[in-house]
């Protein structure tokens, strides 16, 4: 299994600061995101576009790429700041974001944005899409993978858990979901809204490969995918412990940057966390 070296490592953590520094730009330009799951989906996102995934921004369309599906929609503004940085369309356009007229919606629109394979938002369905989406490669004998990134408070819903079955069923090894393990929803904390715990027992139960890992650690994270990519006969889930507002001090871990933007004095403060420019 190959090991991520330290320059490669650096190269991947600045990418994703410059997404992040993207995160608290374009919903401040907004006036409303959810800049709080956005930035703590960010490495796992990061990971994926910059060092595991096929993908060909100038053949968006191209029948061999990986396929990603955020299920948590709402972070978004994470998806848009890899898809720019990968060159799907200007860095300069993250700052639409929500705009009229503009690409970048609120959600996933697989019918506007460059890059986007799967329109998303409605959160549960994520793993549905994405085991139809492997069941077509495994029927067509086709040799991308699927990824979907789905949010803690998603596992409350009964869909998800049909999909697992499904997966399971179907032998999809080609599968991978990442659970965004942030502890944190709309509501409150997750254990107090409905209690997802034991997770680990529970995706293991419908037969699927767990790893937990830091969903911090670019290490970890890549190393968990190429793990996944050595199973065989199974799905596999990545539940990754991460903190809601990653990387800007008063964002994390707080409820509040859920669903709200920075106002014009936190993005100074968000910035100078992040090393990054107004």
């Amino acid at each position: 299994m190959p090991a991520l070296d330290e320059n490669r490592k650096r190269e991947l953590e600045e990418i994703a600061r410059r997404i992040r520094i993207h995160i608290v730009k374009s919903t401040h330009a907004a006036g409303s995101g959810h800049p709080g799951g956005s930035l703590s989906a960010t490495d796992i996102i990061t990971a994926l576009y910059f060092e595991v995934m096929n993908h060909n921004p100038e053949d968006k369309k191209w029948g061999l790429r990986d396929r990603f599906v955020l299920s948590k929609g709402h972070a978004a503004p994470a998806l848009y700041g890899a898809l720019a940085e990968s060159g799907y369309f200007p860095v300069d356009e993250l700052m639409t974001l929500r705009k009229l007229g503009s690409r970048l919606q609120g959600h996933p629109d697989m019918r506007k944005t460059p890059g986007i394979d799967v329109s998303t938002g409605s959160l549960g369905q994520g793993v549905s899409i994405a085991c139809g989406m492997a069941l077509a490669a495994k029927l067509d004998r086709r040799a991308y993978r699927v990824f979907a990134v789905c949010g803690d408070g998603e596992m409350q819903s009964g869909q998800i858990w049909e999909g697992a079955m499904f997966a399971a069923h179907q032998k999809l090894n080609h599968l991978t979901v990442f659970v965004d393990r942030n502890n944190l929803q709309i509501d409150g904390a997750t254990e107090d809204v409905i209690s997802i715990e034991p997770l680990v027992s529970k995706w293991q139960s419908f037969g699927w490969h767990v790893q937990e890992i830091n969903g911090h650690d670019m290490e970890e994270i890549v190393h968990s995918i190429h793990e996944a990519e050595e199973v065989h006969g199974r799905p596999s889930v990545i539940i990754a412990h991460t903190t809601k507002g990653k990387g800007v001090p008063f964002m994390e871990g707080s409820l509040a940057f859920h669903g709200k933007a920075a106002d014009d004095e936190q993005l100074k403060i968000a910035l100078e966390a992040l090393g990054g420019d107004l």
